[in-house]
């Protein structure tokens, strides 16, 4: 009898541990994170884990559209200058001794007035100050209302409100913790902070009192838990999801790609039992651009900046290259997933037609070795000389220069490089902010004009762009902007790449954005 008493403790125990486990998400963040304050949510690792910690005014959903979060309502002017939001009464902070007698209180505007002020504090230096470049004047009207007054009308505007640096803290919490609030986060998210062991392990618990509810009237979330660890390599954390000790991995790493996915970017029989793979668009466009103030003669030449574009097989890239994962580029910069991009208005491979154009080139100047110099970083390297080797059969001669990313950097921002590989992936979901990088007072290094490409009628569009309220209208003159660019060459789009997760069976409801944010307010475990 006492042996079988024993015998049920220790089944009972073993019944409990594997119920608690179930309810606490597990991933690794190899990139670590550095700090825990929505202020310098910069990278996605620190994006991630804000995430569940913190709200602003509004949010994204998966779709790309401006959901309420805090901020219940609101309403534009007319003129597109002034926006009143209408905030939520139920919306709690984490509880924290610092806030007295109840351990809470209720969010107000005035503390997104605090959170705004300290965005543009230059003795914060957050990272997020230029979120609020285009805005006049904010305000709290009441405990109810804010008001936020811009410069010039933005339509991208409420997008920008999204971004995790725009999010809530409390005044009191922050001013105690000074600098340290960054391991001592206070926030409304349906997370709360519980434990960082930095380089190790960081817990988050369930917030009981979060406002937002399911479509059940349910409360969220509804994890128990969610526990990141900090290995520092791919491959180990692809083993230890593997092995089932994470639940979740995102992207595809060259260090595992083979052994997960077959060429065609299906998963392999081994992993189909017990792993499952969502993919889409990510709003992240891998280019080549051109530097045309180059002092040579093959770059300034159209005719071989639309050879290169011509020249080589992208489908043909994607599959051997990234296992099927991303989407070969026939369309303008503005990525798939994202309004305004146009599949055919890009190139299509005509080897025949590049080789037409590199033979004009040569006739009409006399250059009878056309060559230009691709500076990429190592971990393009693969892409780059695939695009050399074909472009050989054109008679254009690609030379590759690989450096550091720092190098890169430096020399795209300086105009030190004839052509390099470059990506760009959003700041905010609008392509205002891909076509941002053709306007032609942003040249490089003060603005993300790296190709100096200069353009009367496109820059006329782009800033009746920033006047269109109509959305339908919007959309129609970035297409249009994004064709110009096109036509003119000074860049070659490689692909658009796309948010791929992999995660255990037992996970449900971890969705899929082309901003690729993890939220985890709806995930359930079996």
């Amino acid at each position: 009898m006492k042996y079988f008493i024993v015998l049920l403790i220790l089944l009972s125990s073993c019944s409990s541990n594997k119920k608690k486990k179930v309810d606490v998400f597990r991933y690794n963040e190899h990139k670590n994170i550095g700090s825990l304050d929505p202020a310098f949510a910069k990278d996605n690792a620190d994006i991630w884990a804000v995430n569940q910690l913190f709200n602003g005014l509004v949010q994204m959903d998966d779709s790309l559209n401006v959901q309420p979060c805090i901020a219940k309502s609101w309403s534009v002017s007319k003129d597109a200058l002034t926006y009143t939001f209408l905030l939520r009464d139920d919306v709690l902070f984490h509880k924290h001794a610092l806030f007295g007698k109840d351990s809470t209180r209720t969010v107000i505007a005035s503390d997104f007035e605090y959170s705004f002020n300290r965005l543009k504090d230059k003795k914060v230096a957050s990272s997020g100050s230029w979120v609020l470049n285009k805005v006049a004047t904010y305000k709290a009207i009441n405990d109810s209302i804010f008001k936020i007054q811009l410069k010039q009308a933005f339509p991208a505007f409420l997008g920008l409100l999204t971004m995790k640096y725009c999010a809530v803290v409390p005044k009191e919490i922050v001013t105690h913790y000074g600098t340290d609030f960054r391991a001592n986060p206070i926030g409304t998210g349906p997370f709360k902070f519980k434990r960082w062991e930095e380089n190790i392990k960081l817990v988050f618990r369930k917030n009981k009192f979060y406002f937002e509810k399911d479509t059940k009237g349910n409360s969220l979330p509804y994890l128990e838990a969610v526990a990141i660890t900090f290995l520092p390599d791919k491959q180990s954390e692809f083993l230890q999801f593997a092995q089932g000790n994470i639940d979740f991995v995102s992207g595809l790493d060259a260090s595992y790609k083979d052994e997960i996915l077959t060429a065609t970017g299906n998963l392999r029989e081994t992993y189909a039992k017990n792993v499952n793979m969502i993919r889409g668009p990510y709003l992240n466009t891998e280019y080549l651009g051109f530097y045309m103030e180059s002092e040579t003669q093959e770059v300034p030449s159209k005719l071989l900046r639309q050879a290169v574009n011509y020249g080589f097989n992208r489908k043909k890239m994607m599959t051997y290259l990234r296992n099927g994962i991303g989407i070969a580029a026939h369309g303008g910069f503005i990525p798939k997933g994202l309004p305004g991009y146009h599949a055919s208005i890009g190139y299509n491979y005509q080897p025949e037609k590049a080789k037409q154009l590199v033979t004009q080139f040569i006739n009409e100047t006399g250059n009878k070795n056309p060559e230009i110099t691709l500076t990429t970083t190592s971990n393009y390297l693969s892409f780059c000389e695939y695009i050399q080797r074909e472009l050989k059969k054109t008679g254009l001669l690609i030379k590759i220069d690989v450096v550091p990313a720092s190098a890169l950097k430096e020399a795209k921002a300086n105009g030190k490089t004839d052509m390099f590989r470059a990506s760009w992936v959003a700041d905010y979901p609008d392509a205002e902010n891909y076509l941002s990088l053709f306007y032609g007072t942003n040249f490089a290094p003060n603005g993300p004009n790296y190709t100096h490409f200069k353009n009367i009628q496109f820059d006329s569009l782009y800033e009746q762009a920033y006047t269109e309220t109509n959305t339908f209208n919007r959309e129609k003159l970035y297409t249009k902007m994004d064709s110009l660019v096109l036509q003119e060459a000074p860049i070659v789009v490689m692909f658009y790449d796309e948010v791929v997760r992999f995660t255990r069976k037992e996970v449900h409801g971890l969705g899929i954005n082309p901003i690729n944010l993890l939220d985890l307010k709806r995930v359930k475990k079996d």
